[in-house]
């Protein structure tokens, strides 16, 4: 990459900080199709479904939750849920895409079903990602202004979409998309 390419990749990065959605909002558009198609598989689903079915109280889902900030990443449970096919088939979907960064699976409270990678914290429900994409059961698709990671220096945006079976939505999937590695 020349000079004027970095000058420019670095233009358009601080630009997208600035204005965020806005300007992104073209390039989630190209980005939707492949996240609906994800959430669309019938093993992700089928992993929603089962979650659900299982009918977790939201104390349990927020004592998990609190349990699992405390321990910064090493709770068992997350790195089981990491091992599981759905989280395996996320990790191999966002491996294909350099533009993926991270993926969450949700059920219809907002609690992780799978990650490609450890979250911060295990209830998603009380997010704009989870809420605004959920939507009360309607399903809607959520793109969230782009920030610069501090970890990564990459400028990520999370775009939601909802899990839908039998045209209502019973979770979500947000993926993080790094808007400089899209071309």
């Amino acid at each position: 990459m020349n000079q004027f390419q970095s000058f420019a990749k670095a233009g358009l990065a601080s630009l997208l900080l600035t204005t965020g959605s806005i300007v992104f909002a073209a390039s989630a558009n190209d980005v939707l199709p492949e996240i609906k198609a994800i959430a669309a598989k019938p093993e992700v689903i089928a992993a929603v479904k089962a979650q659900n079915s299982q009918g977790l109280s939201m104390d349990a889902i927020k004592a998990l939750d609190n349990k699992w900030i405390a321990a910064a990443g090493g709770l068992p449970e997350g790195k089981t849920m990491m091992a599981t096919p759905v989280s395996k088939l996320l990790l191999t979907a966002e491996k294909a895409k350099p533009y993926f960064v991270e993926s969450i699976l949700t059920d219809n409270q907002g609690a992780n079903v799978a990650i490609s990678s450890m979250t911060s914290d295990y209830w998603q429900g009380d997010e704009p990602k989870f809420v605004n994409a959920y939507a009360e059961g309607k399903g809607a698709d959520y793109v969230a202004r782009a920030k610069k990671d501090e970890s990564s220096g990459a400028v990520v945006s999370q775009v939601s979409v909802p899990v839908m079976d039998g045209g209502k939505a019973i979770g979500t999937l947000t993926i993080g998309v790094n808007i400089q590695a899209l071309k």
